[in-house]
């Protein structure tokens, strides 16, 4: 038995929105969603995903919990320049390489008063650990990210 599969349209009149609106959020990662010729469906479990309510069960399929991880790293005594190349690395680390059913999500915030920076990480526990795993390599370098000089050439 498969999973009962919704049409753009379908969901739209489910939520009362606009079919634009779930466009919007099948293309930003909101809604997942397979894309069938032209056009896009939405599974069951992946509408009730985004409702927040529970996924119905399928006959002869297990549940299968997934677990999501938040972290926040607190950098203190940087300077502005190496606040952006750091967020650089952490975005494009973030970005690139990952299971793109559960990205990711990393923000960063600095604040220029206190020269501290703050790197929020939610995610896949295997994708999370391997970030935190680079940031300590480049926090820890001795010629690391934050102590590489910028010279005028």
């Amino acid at each position: 038995m498969t999973e009962e599969m919704y049409s753009v349209e379908q969901v739209a009149d489910r939520l009362s929105l606009h079919v634009r609106t779930v466009r919007g959020y099948i293309r930003t990662g909101r809604l997942r969603a397979v894309r069938i010729g032209k056009q896009y469906r939405i599974a069951a479990s992946d509408l009730d995903a985004l409702t927040g309510q529970a996924p119905a069960v399928v006959a002869g399929q297990a549940e299968v919990s997934s677990a999501e991880v938040s972290s926040i790293v607190q950098i203190d005594g940087v300077d502005r320049a190496a606040a952006d190349r750091l967020g650089t690395l952490v975005l494009t680390s973030a970005n690139t390489g990952h299971d793109q059913a559960h990205p990711l999500r990393v923000q960063t915030v600095y604040d220029e008063e206190r020269q501290r920076m703050k790197i929020i990480i939610l995610g896949d526990p295997a994708a999370t650990a391997e970030l935190l795993h680079l940031l300590d390599a480049v926090l820890n370098a001795d010629n690391g990210l934050l102590n590489r000089e910028v010279r005028d050439v």
